[in-house]
């Protein structure tokens, strides 16, 4: 489904990737993992291009998309829930849902709402009332909910874990499994590496910018030197 070649990106004149490569295949969870300041978020921030790249290619479905604005990839089906999750709190928790599916008719609409409340419960109970008032966990479902409003076939997930109790850990990642199930392919960045990659079909370490590790969840999950760098084994 998606394909990144030799991907570069900057802040002035750091560069923060340098030349990444990976692919996602279409049905899979893949999983980043890393430390801070690895390049993880900023990967997923060229992939939605809301970052500029300076080389390298983004393909989905075979087709480059490297200079794409972003709404037109949202159009084509990729769908980003940001780190620090960045719902809009003044607003309902059903408004922030409508707002992830601007490009959508109203009825469509309507039935993503319902596949949210749907897989998200406590968004239904809570649907009139402003989402700043949701717990973290809550808000993390809010995120994810109003991305999946725009029907993607790939969606980013930037930290979903980070700050939550490991109870709403569990479910977040549980949520994951189902989008799977669903037919939804993941691309999860996370910190929470053991936990990442225990879902995971495949999935990559970056380091510094760069790709320091790949292989099936598992086999990462099980990689002596993964292990002893990023799961603290």
């Amino acid at each position: 489904m998606l394909e990144v070649r030799d991907l570069q990106s900057a802040y002035g004149r750091i560069l923060a990737l340098k030349g990444v490569s990976l692919r996602v295949e279409t049905g899979e969870i893949t999983a980043i993992v890393g430390g801070n300041g690895a390049g993880k978020t900023t990967l997923l921030r060229c992939l939605s291009g809301v970052q500029p790249v300076s080389a390298g290619t983004v393909k989905f479905h075979g087709e480059d998309i490297t200079g794409w604005t972003p709404h037109r990839r949202v159009a084509a089906g990729i769908a980003q829930s940001p780190e620090g999750r960045q719902v809009f709190g003044p607003l309902s928790v059903e408004d922030n849902l409508r707002l992830g599916a601007f490009r959508r008719g109203r009825a469509t609409t309507d039935e993503n709402l319902e596949s949210v409340f749907e897989m998200f419960p406590i968004l239904r109970e809570k649907r009139a009332l402003p989402s700043a008032g949701l717990s973290g966990g809550q808000q993390q479902m809010l995120a994810i909910g109003r991305a999946l409003m725009s029907e993607p076939r790939l969606l980013l997930l930037d930290e979903p874990s980070m700050g939550l109790a490991p109870v709403l850990v569990d479910q977040i990642l549980d949520a994951v499994v189902a989008l799977k199930r669903a037919g939804v392919t993941v691309l999860l960045v996370e910190q929470n590496a053991s936990a990442a990659l225990a879902i995971a079909d495949r999935g990559y370490v970056i380091e510094t910018g760069r790709i320091a590790h790949g292989g099936t969840g598992q086999a990462l999950l099980h990689d002596p030197a993964v292990r002893e760098a990023y799961l603290g084994l």
